[in-house]
């Protein structure tokens, strides 16, 4: 399975929870069932996810192994309440995008 395939597995395993696949930026996203966007699939494979700083997943997002803050301009301006995970922990992904999904906005 690669980084895309994993993306949408993540996509499948939370529809029932009215989580769909759009795009943002022109990468995958999902989206909640107010079209909010809580996940995102970067090109180099990894998942970005909205944790809200200071809470336990987000704390615990960065205990995997290249865990990051989020920088989609890639010019070191990060938004602080998503962590980028690499496509090495997709196993957790999961269980991120529910704690993501599951944030208030």
């Amino acid at each position: 399975m690669n980084a895309e395939e994993a993306f949408k597995q993540v996509g499948a395993e939370l529809a029932d929870l009215g989580v769909w696949i759009s795009r943002m930026m022109g990468s995958p996203a999902l989206k909640d069932q107010t079209g909010k966007v809580f996940a995102t699939l970067q090109r180099d494979g990894a998942m970005a996810f909205r944790l809200v700083r200071d809470t336990p997943e987000y704390t615990a997002a960065f205990t995997l192994p290249g865990a990051s803050l989020f920088d989609p301009s890639g010019r070191g301006r990060v938004i602080k309440d998503w962590v980028v995970v690499p496509y090495s922990s997709a196993e957790k992904w999961v269980d991120l995008a529910e704690a993501a999904l599951s944030r208030p906005r």
